[in-house]
C-alpha cells in the first residue's frame, strides 16, 4: 500500500503543469472573429488563449503602463505606433494582420432612409466612436471630411467609448445611424446595414499585430502569431467580413 502510495506522490510531483493561457489585448471589434479564430488554434492542437477586448487606445495605454499580455492587436496603426515609441511591443514581429471597412447601420428597418454619404447630412443623431482617440471614430471622422460634411453633422455627432458601444446605440434606437466597421454591421441582426463605405471616401483600415515586449510566454505568442496569418483564420476573418 505504502509504495503505491509513494509512486503516486512522485507522479503527481513530476506531472506537467497545464500550459499558461496566452493573453491578447486586442481591438473590441475583433470579438467574434478572434474567438472563432481560438477554437481553430485549439483544434489544430494550439494552447489555450485568453481576450482582453477594448478600444485599442485603452489597450495601448494598458499595455505602456506595464499591464500583462503577450499580443497587442490594434484597430489601427496609430495605437501601435505609440506602443512601439515607448518599447512595449517587439518591432521585429509586427505585421498588418487583416483589413476592414466602415458601414453605416440604422435601427432595424430604416435602412433605405441612408442611401448615400450625403444623406447622412439630415440625421438628427449619429452615433460612433469617440473621433479624438478612438480609431473607428477617427476613421469615422476621416471619411466625414473626405466627403465634405464633417462640419455639416459634427453637433449630431454621439460619441462612444468604442465601435462596439457605438454599435449597441444603433441596435436600441437611441442613434438614427451609426458608424462602426463592416464587420460589426454583419454581427448583428438588430441593425439593417445603409450602405458600406467604398471608392475615395473610404479610409485604409489596417489591424497591426505585434508580440509584446513584457510577453512571459514568447514562444506561444510568436507560435499563435503565425497562426493568425495563416490560411485557417484567414478564411474565418473572411467570413466576418474583415479583408
Amino acid at each position: 500500500m505504502f509504495p503505491t502510495l509513494g509512486l503516486a506522490v512522485i507522479m503527481a510531483i513530476h506531472a506537467p503543469s497545464p500550459p499558461q493561457p496566452l493573453l491578447v489585448s486586442a481591438a473590441i471589434s475583433l470579438t467574434g472573429v478572434l474567438e472563432q479564430v481560438a477554437i481553430a488554434y485549439a483544434s489544430a492542437g494550439g494552447g489555450p488563449v485568453r481576450f482582453n477586448f477594448a478600444g485599442s487606445n485603452v489597450l495601448a495605454r494598458q499595455i505602456v503602463n506595464g499591464a500583462p499580455a503577450d499580443i497587442f492587436i490594434s484597430a489601427d496603426e496609430a495605437q501601435m505606433n505609440y506602443a512601439a515609441e515607448w518599447a512595449a511591443i517587439e518591432r521585429s514581429t509586427r505585421v498588418d494582420l487583416l483589413g476592414n471597412r466602415l458601414a453605416v447601420v440604422t435601427p432595424r428597418g430604416k435602412g433605405g432612409s441612408i442611401p448615400d454619404a450625403a444623406a447622412l447630412a439630415n440625421v438628427r443623431r449619429i452615433a460612433v466612436a469617440d473621433p479624438a482617440a478612438v480609431p473607428a471614430g477617427v476613421y469615422a471622422r476621416e471619411f466625414l471630411e473626405r466627403m465634405g460634411i464633417w462640419d455639416r453633422v459634427q453637433d449630431r455627432l454621439v460619441p462612444l467609448g468604442n465601435v462596439r458601444a457605438a454599435l449597441t446605440a444603433a441596435e436600441s434606437g437611441s442613434a438614427d445611424a451609426a458608424i462602426v466597421y463592416e464587420s460589426d454591421a454583419a454581427s448583428s441582426s438588430r441593425v439593417d446595414l445603409a450602405f458600406v463605405v467604398t471608392g475615395a471616401g473610404a479610409p485604409r483600415i489596417v489591424y497591426p499585430a505585434a508580440i509584446v515586449s513584457r510577453s512571459t510566454n514568447r514562444e506561444a505568442a510568436a507560435k499563435f502569431l503565425a497562426f493568425l496569418r495563416g490560411p485557417e483564420a484567414r478564411a474565418i476573418y473572411r467570413k466576418f467580413k474583415f479583408s
